[in-house]
This record gives structure tokens, sequence and C-alpha cells, in this order.
């Protein structure tokens, strides 16, 4: 039995003014000839950038898991931090929830169905998926995992611009307020 959902503590129209605040999380599917490759990822709501992630062929609560304690061990946010996600059962779960309790993390979930409660996870996707899957056939798992890898960390973080953050990447924005 998974307990309730947590409450949603994004208002519409929410400023972050600096990182490590909020997070947002979401997984999403890559397909490749040898099935699903799953991803889960962690976005720092001030900046856009992806802060955790992991990757593997099956969406349960250790993929949810893997990309927050990546998070975690990079960026060591001080308690209070707000960490939104959808109401998936990977984040509902006791074990999941525990590992938020024990970092001092807020446990935030949009409303059932509701995707616009996560947008900017949800836009970070659909660039994922217009800017790398769209109109690709990965054979394997591992090279779309490696060709992930390479978005995420070296083009989407690191290059590509922004008009929220006002035509920088997230990195650059970062850098602006020296965030490691």
């Amino acid at each position: 039995q998974m307990p309730p959902p947590a409450p949603n503590h994004l208002r519409p129209g929410l400023t972050v003014a600096a990182p490590n605040r909020v997070w947002v999380g979401d997984i999403t599917a890559i397909p490749t000839r040898a099935g699903w490759l799953y991803l889960a990822v962690m976005l720092d709501l001030y900046s856009r950038r992806v802060v955790g992630w992991a990757m593997q062929a099956r969406a349960d609560r250790t993929l949810a898991t893997d990309a927050l304690t990546m998070a975690l061990l990079h960026r060591r946010p001080q308690p209070g931090l707000i960490h939104h996600t959808d109401q998936g059962c990977q984040y509902a779960a006791t074990a999941y929830r525990q590992v938020l309790t024990q970092h001092g993390l807020v446990a935030s979930m949009s409303r059932r169905g509701n995707c616009y409660d996560n947008a900017v996870a949800e836009s970070f996707f659909s660039t994922l998926k217009n800017e790398l899957v769209h109109d690709r056939t990965f054979q394997t798992r591992d090279e779309a995992r490696s060709q992930a890898f390479e978005f995420i960390e070296v083009f989407y973080n690191r290059q590509r611009l922004h008009q929220t953050l006002d035509y920088v990447s997230p990195a650059t924005f970062e850098a602006r307020r020296d965030v490691p």
C-alpha cells in the first residue's frame, strides 16, 4: 500500500531565486530495438540544469533513487529543498520518501494527471525527444545510454541556450552565481 501523495508545494508562477531550492524529477522511456531504456532526471528549477540522472531497462524505484542519489552527492542541498515529482509509484514508494526525509527534502507532488504541475521536467523530456530521439533508431540500450549521457552532460547542461535563462546554458547561468 502506497502512502498518500505529498501535497503540491509549487505555486503557479513560482520564481526560484537560487540553486538547490527546488528540484523537479520525472521519468521517460527512450525506444531502442532492444527494448525501452528508462531515464530518470532531477532538474534544478533555478537553472534548468540536470543535477541527477539514471538510466536502466526497468522503470522501478531504484531508477528514481539513483537519479536522486546522484543529485544529492553532486549538490549537497540544505534541508528544506522542495523535491517535486508526479505521483508515479517510484516517487510515492515508502523507501524513496524515506530518502527524502533522511536528507531533509520536502516532498511535493503534482495533482493526479496534471502534467502542467511538472512542466519543467516535461519540457526537458520534450527537448530530449525532439533533439535526440526523434527520427533516430537506437540499436541497443547502450547506444541510447551513451547518446543520452552526451546530450545531458555535454550539450544540454553546458551548451544549450534557454530562453528562460536569458539565452545562456544552465552551466553558464549557474556560473554567474558561482554554483559548483
